[in-house]
């Protein structure tokens, strides 16, 4: 340790390194403007904040020197921009995949607590009694939202059997794919950490998935 006591980021771990299964590292977009506002931000698109940006370009640096057998984003702004600092860094463009957006949350998006609690009261008391996605009016809903993202990774783990493959999603996204392998339902709750270009591997194929690092940020520390 330097003697001006600052944190060193660790050295990745074995995963990290050319694997012969496969190794999903899923990554949650940088901070956007509606992050920072506490908006629900669903599939609405806004941009980037400046602390959004930084993070992106703090996550490029770390995973410069990584080699990837597949490279994606979601196709919401956020995703694709922070994707995008990344991809200055590898020399390579993400493929876009829309099946890996954001849950759709209808009237919800744009607003902020107090103002969905204020206009949609009964629903949100709904919501706190007992959280379930099919509340939310004019939402997507748990069975489409879960059978889209399952759709959107399975299409990538049969393109990509065995080896490294990066994806900037979204932290609904990321807990879906969780929760997929602990055979859960998300139903509303998303009982993992995901911050803002946390990095959370998943490794192998089902049915014998491994959960091997979740919400790493060390790159921002």
């Amino acid at each position: 340790m330097s003697d001006s006591g600052a944190r060193a980021t660790p050295p990745d771990p074995p995963e990290t390194t050319r694997p012969h299964r496969l190794s999903l590292i899923l990554v949650r977009h940088g901070c956007s403007t509606w992050n920072t506002e506490q908006r629900i931000q669903g599939q609405l698109d806004p941009p980037l904040s400046e602390l959004g940006e930084e993070q992106a370009r703090l996550l490029g640096e770390r995973l410069a020197d990584m080699q990837f057998d597949g490279f994606y984003t979601s196709d919401l702004r956020r995703a694709a921009d922070t994707a995008g600092a990344v991809a200055e860094r590898l020399g390579r463009a993400p493929q876009s995949v829309p099946e890996l957006r954001e849950i759709a949350l209808g009237e919800w998006e744009g607003l902020t607590r107090a103002e969905i609690t204020e206009r949609y009261p009964k629903q949100w008391q709904a919501w706190l009694k007992q959280p379930d996605w099919d509340i939310v009016p004019g939402g997507e809903g748990t069975r489409h939202f879960e059978e889209r993202v399952g759709r959107g990774l399975d299409q990538l783990m049969e393109r990509h059997p065995t080896g490294r493959v990066l994806v900037v999603t979204h932290g609904g996204v990321i807990q879906v794919a969780l929760l997929r392998v602990v055979g859960r339902s998300s139903n509303g709750l998303f009982p993992f950490t995901i911050e803002n270009t946390s990095l959370t591997v998943i490794e192998g194929r089902p049915p014998r998935m491994v959960v091997s690092r979740v919400n790493d940020t060390c790159h921002l520390n």
